[in-house]
């Protein structure tokens, strides 16, 4: 199966850096408004068969327009929402008060799944309700699947299940708003990163499996 994780558009509490991770969340910006709408032609070539979203707004309002120019209806499941910030919730991720959140989801992505956010999730819970969604969309046939997230999610995720990424790159290297994360695989036989961002796997030293990349265009 091709996986399309897909970081939602713009949002106001995206623009102050706030750790916006609990139900319904900001709506998207105008800006996240026409991201939506031009990831459509971003991902034309894709034969996509299936969309999933989390229950958010910003990843439902993202996943719309994709969905409805293949004639296809979103499927949302609650598994893939952005990772919890407990006590954290709606801090300033930049600063002190809210730093502690992307240490721990860094910690997670080391191995040390069994910590837990502070009044939130555990590592081990994020990847199990991600993973149980995965699995449905690779269950269900389709051949290539688009999964609208979250950063911090798509990021842990796509850290610990696929083989090739160094814990490195994927702690440092975040999504923008719309940004495409593609792999190839199965849950069973595991997953192979093709490219990040726009940034495809290449041979030699900074690239998502260590290695350079080119530029993306």
């Amino acid at each position: 199966m091709r996986l399309l994780l897909i970081r939602h558009g713009q949002t106001v509490a995206n623009l102050d850096y706030l750790l916006d991770t609990a139900f319904p969340g900001a709506p998207l910006t105008e800006l996240g408004e026409r991201q939506a709408a031009a990831l459509v032609k971003r991902v034309a070539e894709e034969d996509i068969a299936a969309v999933y979203a989390s229950p958010l707004t910003r990843t439902r309002r993202t996943a719309a327009p994709l969905a409805a120019a293949r004639g296809l209806e979103v499927q949302v499941r609650d598994g893939l929402r952005e990772v919890s910030a407990g006590d954290m919730e709606m801090l300033p991720g930049l600063t002190g008060e809210g730093e502690g959140y992307f240490r721990t989801v860094v910690a997670w992505m080391h191995g040390d799944i069994a910590l837990r956010m502070p009044g939130g999730e555990s590592g081990e819970e994020v990847l199990a309700r991600y993973d149980a969604v995965i699995a449905e969309a690779a269950d269900s046939g389709a051949g290539t699947v688009a999964v609208v997230s979250h950063g911090a999610a798509i990021r842990l995720w796509t850290a610990v299940r696929a083989a090739d990424v160094e814990v490195s790159y994927a702690a440092t290297h975040g999504l923008e708003n719309t940004g495409v994360v593609v792999l190839e695989g199965s849950p069973a036989d595991g997953w192979k990163l093709l490219s990040w961002a726009g940034a495809p796997l290449a041979a030699g030293g900074s690239g998502p499996a260590g290695l350079p990349v080119e530029e993306p265009r």
